[in-house]
């Protein structure tokens, strides 16, 4: 049976800290073509990641960047990531990129990209209205780990993955606040627009294909279930 499948694509997968991630970027456009083969539709939404990161830092650095300027760094960034993805995808991919979920959805296109919206939305946020949009009841969250966690396994040594949770859990853990170039597992603005909308979230390493497909096909996957 055909679907419409949501995907916030972490923009740490396309581009790492070693540069633009060519291997990981073709195995994946080829999962994408796949599907589309077997009658299914792709939302990706690009996030901007490292290079996010390193230009909000950059200008950080500098001057006493607004909260609005940092965020309009990281959304270009986005927007940049989803042009590659658009490229790499060729004719398949409608050409115009969504930089604004709230607008009326009208293509024949098998598959869009989309990218960052306005400050104080993140790339989460954009994948979430536009499953609300689309009538879609789940996001794919494709990030750089294989779980969310109850803190942050990188500061806490008893960090403990987070299987299948509640929304109401889950926002305890990520809190209330979008911070430009935040690491969260997933935006806690997106986060509470995924909960009032009785939508559910898959978190999972977007680097596992296999695992990604599994995912996908609606088997038992590695990753984490919010709902």
């Amino acid at each position: 049976m055909s679907q419409t499948f949501v995907l916030s694509v972490g923009g740490s997968l396309i581009v790492d800290q070693q540069g633009i991630n060519y291997e990981w970027l073709k195995k994946f456009c080829l999962l994408v073509r796949q599907g589309i083969k077997n009658g299914h539709r792709f939302y990706l939404v690009a996030g901007g990641g490292v290079t996010a990161r390193q230009y909000i830092q950059a200008a950080s650095k500098i001057i006493k960047a607004s909260q609005d300027d940092k965020d309009w760094v990281g959304i270009e960034a986005t927007r940049l990531n989803a042009l590659l993805l658009r490229v790499i995808l060729g004719g398949l991919a409608d050409p115009a990129i969504i930089i604004d979920p709230t607008k009326k959805i009208k293509s024949d296109y098998k598959i869009r990209i989309a990218a960052g919206y306005k400050p104080g939305r993140s790339t989460d946020y954009v994948a979430v209205a536009l499953a609300k949009r689309l009538g879609v009841k789940r996001v794919i969250n494709l990030s750089n780990i294989d779980y969310a966690y109850n803190k942050d396994p990188r500061r806490f040594k008893d960090a403990q993955p987070l299987l299948n949770v509640s929304w109401p859990e889950f926002r305890r853990v990520v809190g209330d606040v979008w911070q430009p170039g935040a690491n969260a597992p997933f935006d806690p603005i997106a986060s509470r627009l995924a909960e009032e909308n009785k939508l559910s979230v898959a978190i999972l390493h977007g680097g596992n294909l296999t695992n990604l497909r599994k995912c996908l096909s609606g088997r038992a996957f590695i990753g984490t279930s919010i709902k």
